[in-house]
């Protein structure tokens, strides 16, 4: 008779346990499907801000990638600019001299920047002003 307890005292026990990691990994499954993934959207100040510290001469290369090498699904023309960018990091680029303390982009790059950056505020402004 101890026996049979002992055997039904077992059995209802693994059935608590399969029934409470049933439950935990029901849960789970149950929040990551209604979780989303998380999302970056680059903004026109992402990119004036990176500009900015890239012709002063104090972005480094990690954060330069970060944003410039991250597409820009939402805005076609922040997506033009930014391509415009990566290519001037391809054309003017100097990324071993960040370590030196020196600028990311040549003179000639900074330059040309400059002129997207300021193509970019303008279009930014008058973009803002038309919502208004």
């Amino acid at each position: 008779m101890t026996r049979k307890r002992s055997r039904a005292s077992v059995m209802a026990l693994f059935f608590l346990v399969f029934s409470v990691c049933l439950l935990i990994f029901g849960s789970m499954i149950g929040i990551l499907l209604v979780s989303r993934t998380p999302r970056y959207r680059t903004e026109p100040e992402d990119l004036l801000a990176l500009f900015d510290k890239t012709i002063k001469g104090y972005v480094t290369e990690t954060e330069w990638n970060a944003i410039v090498g991250h597409p820009v699904r939402h805005d076609d023309y922040l997506e033009s600019v930014r391509r415009r960018a990566q290519y001037l990091m391809d054309e003017y680029g100097r990324p071993w001299q960040v370590s030196q303390g020196g600028s990311l982009l040549s003179r000639t790059g900074r330059k040309e920047l400059a002129a997207l950056r300021d193509h970019l505020a303008s279009h930014d402004a008058l973009r803002h002003q038309q919502e208004r």
